[in-house]
């Protein structure tokens, strides 16, 4: 069946498992079935990237713990996982490849594999789905290619067909800090066609009690054009909705992936 969509699902900070986007996505395609449209006209890409940076984190873990016998083991998994991530995602001048690039290497791959999945690539609308780390990640990634893409890359590729931001937890103010002038990828695509350009949003999730995840038109008056709305939503149950643990909620909470769903099917 030809595909009318495409979309990107990329992870954030923390440990991950190649399957991270299955469960997500199995529910987005069925409240996008609900909604009378077909989720086999969408193409789908999960783009996994922990297992780059996750070895090393563990090896060191494992030997540190071994010398030491370190307490508090389960919050240094979190903080090597998390803040690990972050610290190793970064521009670094070096003679070989660093994790940022062997990172967007990546995406480059998983985007190119999208294309080929496609009928009519240039023409197809791309929305990018990025939880945590993943949207500061996606960011860099857009604004890389939008100001020097790749000999050779296709327009999909070049990402000018895309036409959705789904942003949910995002932490991209905490790594505006550094600069002066701040100033966000291009969006939507100045190639899209008109019709596809109406439907076009930046939609940021995030649950005020996730300090991991923030509001992200207050960043600048470039952002707040840009990002089309800031959505403050509650995700996770019982033990998690009200706490910091909501940051690893909202790939199947309801307040999510309803509107979400709802935002999918208006491009099929």
């Amino acid at each position: 069946m030809a595909k009318k969509l495409a979309i990107a699902v990329i992870h954030g900070m923390g440990w991950q498992s190649p399957d991270f986007a299955r469960e997500m996505t199995d529910e987005l395609n069925e409240w996008v079935a609900d909604s009378g449209k077909d989720p086999d006209e969408i193409a789908w890409k999960p783009i996994f990237w922990a297992n780059i940076v996750e070895p090393r984190q563990k090896a060191y873990l494992k030997k540190a713990n071994a010398n030491d016998e370190l307490d508090y083991m389960a919050l240094r998994r979190f903080v090597i996982s998390s803040l690990g991530d972050v610290s190793a995602y970064q521009v670094v001048k070096s003679t070989h490849n660093t994790t940022y690039e062997l990172i967007h290497d990546r995406v480059r791959e998983r985007i190119s594999e999208l294309d080929g999945e496609l009928d009519s690539s240039d023409t197809t609308p791309l929305i990018v789905m990025a939880h945590s780390l993943g949207g500061h990640i996606m960011s860099n990634y857009i604004w890389d290619i939008q100001k020097k893409p790749k000999p050779g890359m296709r327009p999909f590729e070049r990402m000018e067909t895309l036409a959705g931001m789904v942003t949910f937890g995002c932490n991209i103010p905490l790594f505006t800090m550094a600069y002066t002038n701040v100033t966000p990828i291009k969006f939507p695509a100045r190639q899209l066609p008109p019709a596809i350009r109406k439907k076009a949003r930046w939609l940021n999730y995030f649950d005020p009690d996730d300090i991991l995840g923030y509001p992200l038109k207050p960043i600048n008056a470039a952002y707040g054009r840009v990002v089309s709305e800031d959505i403050s939503i509650n995700v996770g149950g019982l033990f998690s909705s009200w706490n910091p643990t909501s940051h690893t909620k909202y790939w199947t909470d309801n307040d999510f992936t309803r509107p979400v769903a709802e935002f999918i099917a208006k491009f099929l």
